[in-house]
């Protein structure tokens, strides 16, 4: 099946199940070893490929173990700068301008010790 936005959510949760329990019996895991590399229960490993609710920081744990979690970055890839953004990038950063205070006088000769003025 095809994960499509008009399949119901259980259905998507179940093709995702399916394509986990796949992944795993192809690198010859039994779900108890994929739980103890990810670091997650057998009853959790069991939920993901029922296609039943976990935790998100499970499903990561998972998919790290399986080498996968590399894949969630073309399901989520970083959001495009905004015209903003690419305005902001174009300018110069903008420098403070120093000024010298005309109210402090620089003396003429360097100050030592033991003179008056």
């Amino acid at each position: 099946m095809k994960i499509t936005s008009m399949a119901s959510d259980a259905a998507v949760l179940r093709e995702m199940g399916e394509r986990l329990t796949a992944e795993r019996v192809l690198r010859e895991l039994t779900q108890a070893d994929l739980a103890r590399e990810a670091g997650v229960s057998k009853r959790t490993v069991e939920r993901l490929e029922n296609g039943e609710s976990v935790q998100l920081a499970n499903l990561v744990r998972v998919l790290r173990a399986l080498g996968l979690l590399e894949k969630l970055d073309a399901l989520l890839p970083p959001a495009a700068p905004g015209p903003m953004d690419l305005l902001a990038g174009r300018r110069r950063p903008r420098q403070r301008v120093r000024r010298k205070h005309s109210y402090i006088r620089e003396p003429k000769q360097p100050w030592r010790w033991g003179e008056d003025r």
